[in-house]
């Protein structure tokens, strides 16, 4: 039997405000364990919410990213239920009134072409404290300690359309994935980091027969925190939910855990409904009225998007799209390259430097690049030399490593090594024909037609002239010498 799969995502997204959503109390993930917390944030009695109004412009900038309709009234509801980290016993959340809906949000599909997935809500809440759990050894007992640091931090919450343009796939689900937190940290609204647990996903899945108009009973599997963890989950559970069907069994609505050393997902709970919950419309806050104004202004101030990064570097750069999708995926990269292109006339050559060899030390040295030791300005005069010809290019990647490894400028390595190229013809013609005369059945093969030992013998001159010598400059050398 053939299946639809159907997926839709939760993504929980904590925003990088300076200070929690209804009090004044900072926002640090290196702090000590409940050093951040206050009346408000731990739930104590009559302790009053008060709105942070960064908090409501983020969610904005999110929605008009994602392009959403923003509504001009919002409310906050409380959402009941019981977890040892949730100290008030609800969470303030949005139900029936969001900040924003109907949106999409643009990725690759499977098939290489583009495809827009549904948004159906985008809305704020309170994040809830932080379990920790261990055992003690002295005791051979296990027991779980709560963190409320992480109380009242604000959370994101982006929703899915299961029924508009849901994900079909893993490789969308990953797609979309890497495209939403893609987005959020271009309009830094938030660092998005999984480590840190500032980008959490609730995954739903359900499989229905092929040409099937209903929709079949789903599972969720909760608190999802690595792409990989995710890619497995979805692997497994498409694989359990089709074997029950195909095997004559129902699929029930619960949520589900997956197990990371298993590569399994197990029960849960029952999935809870929205009545489950009991919303209502929180008495502490009032309904947000948004002026027209204040969302104006969000949108004229909205930064750009990595759609739009693309587009600008083909289009002023005239770089190849492929280049400027390698370097858009992330917003610092996409900066270095712009900073340095002030500089740079090549802007090819300049994109190809950039993804192959600067991209290649960052990483050999886990580095990002707003840990570069190469500033711009200092990049871009390597790569000038490169072009000028001042210098080859086997003599640029050293000078780059010189200047990664010890923070000099590319001038000063070439003139420290002596790495000016051989320009004087009659030593160059002198070099190939000792090469010619040493290699005499490799030049055989070149005069019978053969190209690719053409390549041997300009390594064989290189070799000589430590990389001094234009490999340009050496093929036309040859080719005269051996072809006329």
């Amino acid at each position: 039997m053939d299946f639809d799969v159907i997926i839709g995502f939760e993504t929980h997204v904590e925003l990088k405000t300076d200070s929690k959503l209804f009090c004044d109390c900072p926002v640090d993930y290196d702090a000590l364990p409940n050093t951040l917390i206050c009346p408000v944030c731990t739930g104590q009695p009559g302790a009053l919410p008060v709105l942070n109004k960064k908090a409501v412009e983020y969610t904005v900038r999110a929605g008009l990213a994602l392009k959403c309709t923003v509504n001009r009234l919002s409310r906050f509801a409380r959402k009941n239920y019981f977890y040892p980290d949730l100290p008030k016993g609800y969470q303030i959340s949005q139900y029936d009134k969001p900040f924003c809906e109907e949106g999409r949000l643009e990725i690759t599909s499977g098939d290489g072409q583009p495809y827009a997935v549904g948004i159906k809500r985008v809305h704020l809440e309170e994040d809830a404290g932080k379990l920790v759990h261990s055992s003690d050894s002295f005791e051979a007992s296990e027991f779980s300690l709560v963190d409320y640091n992480r109380s009242c931090v604000p959370l994101l919450e982006i929703v899915t359309d299961h029924e508009k343009n849901p994900l079909r796939s893993t490789l969308e689900a990953r797609a979309y994935l890497e495209k939403l937190r893609q987005t959020l940290r271009y309009i830094e609204v938030s660092d998005c980091n999984m480590e840190k647990g500032q980008l959490r996903c609730d995954v739903n899945i359900s499989l229905r027969p092929k040409g099937s108009k209903a929709y079949g009973n789903r599972s969720e599997i909760k608190n999802m925190a690595s792409f990989k963890a995710i890619g497995e989950a979805l692997e497994y559970e498409i694989a359990r939910q089709r074997g029950i069907i195909e095997g004559g069994g129902e699929i029930f609505q619960e949520t589900r855990l997956f197990d990371e050393a298993k590569h399994l997902t197990l029960p849960m709970r029952s999935k809870e409904d929205a009545p489950d919950y009991r919303y209502f419309p929180d008495p502490d806050l009032l309904e947000i009225e948004l002026p027209d104004d204040f969302v104006d202004n969000i949108r004229r101030s909205m930064p750009e998007l990595p759609d739009q990064s693309v587009d600008r570097l083909v289009g002023q750069y005239n770089l190849p799209k492929e280049d400027a999708l390698l370097l858009t995926r992330d917003k610092r990269v996409a900066g270095y390259f712009s900073a340095c292109a002030l500089f740079v006339q090549d802007r090819q050559r300049l994109s190809r430097w950039i993804i192959k060899d600067l991209f290649r030390l960052l990483k050999k040295s886990s580095l990002s690049i707003a840990q570069c030791p190469v500033p711009p300005e200092g990049f871009s005069e390597l790569v000038n030399a490169v072009t000028r010809d001042e210098i080859t290019e086997k003599m640029g990647r050293q000078v780059l490593e010189e200047m990664f490894e010890r923070g000099v400028s590319a001038g000063s390595v070439i003139a420290e090594k002596d790495l000016k190229p051989i320009r004087d013809l009659k030593t160059l013609e002198r070099l190939v024909d000792e090469v010619i005369a040493e290699n005499l059945q490799v030049t055989a093969k070149i005069r019978e037609g053969s190209t690719k030992p053409m390549d041997y013998l300009i390594g064989q001159v290189m070799k000589k002239t430590r990389g001094k010598a234009n490999p340009k400059e050496l093929a036309k050398l040859i080719q005269e010498k051996l072809l006329g």
